[in-house]
């Protein structure tokens, strides 16, 4: 077999509950190519199985500091809209800026929720 075709099947190899047929098996131990190919499949497996169990802490003030952004473009962007007539604009950057700010305020209590829900492994 050539390291082309094993490669399609390490995927596989990698998984414990699929057992490799015994020629595919005896390449990878015989081809140090395919060896090295298994182990980053398996380093990628055991990195992505971490990040199930880590979780990120936002920085402290990163929602204020959100909001006061958003609050900011908001008022740019409705001395904009006064200034050249537009006061539909205007309506709408309020309207952007409040949701954006829900929508933030949202994602943060979920994360929060869902970190104190998911038991670590």
């Amino acid at each position: 077999m050539r390291c082309e075709d094993i490669a399609l099947l390490l995927p596989a190899a990698v998984d414990a509950n699929q057992p490799v047929e015994p020629a595919v098996q005896e390449h990878i131990e015989s081809c140090l190519r395919c060896q090295a190919e298994l182990a980053r499949y398996r380093r990628m497996l055991r990195g992505l199985q971490l990040l199930r169990t880590q979780f990120l802490e936002p920085a402290p003030g990163l929602l204020s500091a959100t909001l006061a952004a958003i609050e900011e473009a908001s008022e740019r962007r409705a001395i904009h809209s006064l200034l050249t007539g537009k006061r539909l604009a205007y309506a709408g950057a309020i309207g952007g800026a409040l949701a954006a700010a829900a929508g933030t305020a949202a994602a943060v209590l979920m994360h929060r929720a869902r970190r104190r829900t998911v038991p670590a492994h």
